[in-house]
């Protein structure tokens, strides 16, 4: 036994668990694995699931093309716990452990499929050059009433008032405190999984809130968003409603976002990288921002993963929908807020909350490192309110996977074998979705045309 499963045993046994989940987050951010009662989990060897549960849809169904990626036999994955993952379940009727789990191949390599390799990729090549990146994630959410017929509009739950909440004040405290006994719960829930949240704000849509977590390392923290969301359902369920993190759950409210706030450190002292020796923004913040104007057209599919992500993405709705940059400006995609010296870094606006937060950290890092490895440079910072500029990136699921593989330095960071993965199954659910006849198409088409 090594010291990281001693560890592990070690918690398990002085909390004293009963049952494990063993975690994996599939190519779409969902939690996939098993439950193993402790005693088998302390005794047995090697975990080992089929490695094509990492590629199924959103719907839990398989591209056409599925034995391109995974062999035909189906085989299987090792799965390897991170100890540094390891959590109670609070909802649990029982002690229950939660472990999230890195894949490997058979041969020992990092699966090219696992979302957590492809960040780790990106890690990588920040830690040759002996840096290391720090995000701060801000993570929206709706709540709602409860409804399991599909074909009626979601709508807000009642707060304690007695009301369905209607309320667009952004940043009020009394919108917030009608849902009071849920922000208890969920704050109890996150203290104990050791989520690093920072602070919680009613945002500007009916029941919508946001959370801010504290700045730290990149793969801890998509850890902690992919903990969060479930956190946040199951206390919902708790209540008798329900969350969501779709990117546009309602027509006429607010998209919900997961801007990503962005630096670069030295590894060895901790010095922010985007300024120099007097504090003033240099080159590498620069290139650092062109990198993200240059990469995210490409990467879109991953910032907007689901056929929903685009209906976020449209003007006047407080969403980006161009590549422009600015300095404390909200209504550019890249942002650069005001903030001492060290804390100088870059918010990243496109990311919906619907994202697979280990590829949304992928691709907004990778698209930085590229920036500044080849020196590129940015458009000159926008003043103005920039959703009155033109549109510059895809309005369809199918238009940006179509541009997910245009680069090769992309696919080099990425892994080809990923991108045609991850593309093969986005595309499957899009097909899936144009096959749905919609209510407006029965409506203005069925005796119109």
């Amino acid at each position: 036994m090594n010291g990281d499963d001693k560890a592990i045993a070690d918690w398990l046994k002085q909390n004293n668990i009963s049952q494990v989940e063993c975690l994996v987050p599939d190519i779409t951010g969902n939690a996939r694995g098993k439950f193993v009662p402790v005693e088998q989990y302390l005794k047995q060897g090697e975990l080992r699931m089929p490695e094509s549960l990492l590629i199924q849809s959103v719907t839990g169904e398989y591209s056409n093309d599925h034995w391109d990626f995974v062999e035909p036999t189906d085989g299987d994955m090792i799965l390897q716990p991170d100890h540094a993952t390891i959590r109670v379940v609070p909802w649990a009727r029982k002690p229950t452990a939660q472990l999230i789990h890195s894949c490997y191949t058979m041969d020992g390599d990092p699966h090219p499929l696992s979302s957590r390799s492809v960040l780790q990729r990106i890690l990588d090549l920040y830690g040759a050059d002996g840096l290391k990146p720090v995000v701060a994630p801000e993570v929206e959410f709706y709540l709602l009433a409860r409804n399991t017929d599909f074909d009626c509009e979601l709508q807000p739950p009642v707060g304690r008032s007695g009301r369905v909440q209607t309320s667009h004040s952004s940043c009020s405290i009394d919108s917030v405190l009608e849902f009071d006994a849920f922000i208890d719960d969920l704050y109890a829930n996150a203290r104990a999984q050791q989520l690093d949240i920072e602070t919680l704000i009613y945002e500007s849509g009916a029941a919508q809130m946001e959370i801010n977590f504290l700045h730290g390392d990149a793969m801890s923290l998509a850890d902690q968003v992919f903990t969060f969301k479930r956190t946040v359902r199951e206390t919902a369920h708790k209540h008798g409603i329900y969350a969501t993190f779709m990117a546009k759950p309602m027509e006429k409210e607010p998209g919900s976002a997961m801007h990503i706030h962005q630096s670069i450190v030295r590894a060895d002292s901790g010095d922010n990288i985007f300024v120099d020796e007097k504090g003033e923004h240099n080159s590498a913040l620069m290139s650092y921002i062109a990198g993200l104007q240059r990469y995210t057209p490409e990467l879109i599919g991953l910032y907007a993963p689901n056929v929903n992500s685009y209906r976020r993405l449209a003007p006047d709705i407080s969403a980006p929908i161009n590549m422009d940059w600015g300095y404390d400006n909200r209504t550019t995609a890249f942002r650069v807020p005001h903030s001492v010296a060290a804390a100088t870094r870059v918010e990243n606006r496109f990311p919906g909350a619907d994202v697979n937060p280990y590829l949304a950290f992928a691709a907004t890092l990778a698209s930085g490192y590229l920036g500044m490895k080849k020196q590129l440079q940015p458009s000159k910072p926008q003043l103005g309110i920039t959703q009155e500029r033109s549109i510059d990136l895809a309005r369809t699921l199918e238009e940006g996977l179509r541009q997910l593989q245009s680069s090769p330095e992309v696919r080099e960071v990425f892994g080809e074998l990923f991108l045609r993965a991850y593309t093969a199954v986005k595309l499957n659910e899009s097909e899936q979705f144009s096959q749905v006849v919609s209510a407006w198409e029965r409506e203005h088409l069925l005796l119109q045309v």
